[in-house]
């Protein structure tokens, strides 16, 4: 196990593109006995359009079935991602609303297949699927891969991360100061400048030049949007 993790998923964090993030992850996914592999990722931000970013190496036909049908918004597998970190074996959520899903799955080869997402403290969500076309998961092969592909998770989400977030949501790789993390955290409880002059002992003016500068850093048009944003982020 530990020459497994040194010799194949290290590799995930230390690659230098999208691209070479997924030739490694795809890579291991066929060691363990699957020919396809997804990971998608989703950032928290903006509130009205999350930023999403999607990598597999599916055939054109079902990528294109895929985004045909807005499968997306129904797709099962994201569905529980959503809502928990527990591991999906495909045939779990077999029932009569997704069914035309599956079948439509199996119909472009994708018969057999598991699904594990993960969340950490910024609110960036990530899930990796792992299929092929047939030959059921037994017991004793599930035995065998479920620690391997719950650490692979983890780690696929560490290394996609340190690629795009800085790329696609910037803010999140903000370093605020002690005295404007403080400053939005009032501002959040709905404390005006004033107020959080007099909370802090510390002048209105000097309250708006800490509320200015997180505007800067956060990218956000105003304090409440700042408060949001960092709040979302962890920072708070």
């Amino acid at each position: 196990m530990v020459s497994w993790q040194e010799d194949q998923i290290q590799a995930l964090l230390t690659v230098e593109s999208d691209a070479s993030f997924f030739s490694a992850l795809s890579g291991i996914a066929i060691k363990l006995g699957f020919d396809y592999c997804a990971y998608g990722m989703r950032m928290p931000l903006p509130l009205s359009q999350p930023k999403l970013i999607m990598l597999n190496n599916y055939s054109d036909a079902w990528k294109k079935r895929y985004l045909e049908q807005n499968y997306l918004a129904t797709d099962p597998t994201v569905a529980h991602g959503m809502r928990s970190t527990l591991p999906l074996t495909w045939t779990d959520e077999i029932d009569s609303k997704s069914l035309p899903f599956w079948e439509d799955a199996r119909a472009h080869g994708l018969g057999v297949g598991w699904a594990q997402s993960c969340h950490d403290k910024r609110g960036i969500g990530g899930m990796l699927s792992l299929s092929r076309s047939d030959d059921q998961l037994s017991i004793k092969e599930l035995e065998h891969i479920t620690s391997q592909i719950s650490w692979l998770v983890q780690t696929a989400h560490e290394g996609l991360s340190r690629l795009v977030v800085p790329r696609l949501m910037p803010e999140a790789t903000a370093n605020l100061t002690t005295r404007e993390i403080e400053v939005l955290r009032w501002t959040a409880d709905g404390k005006t400048s004033s107020e959080v002059g007099q909370i802090m002992n510390i002048s209105e003016r000097t309250v708006n030049f800490h509320v200015t500068n997180t505007l800067l850093k956060l990218g956000a048009a105003n304090k409440t949007g700042a408060a949001i944003k960092a709040a979302i982020l962890g920072l708070l």
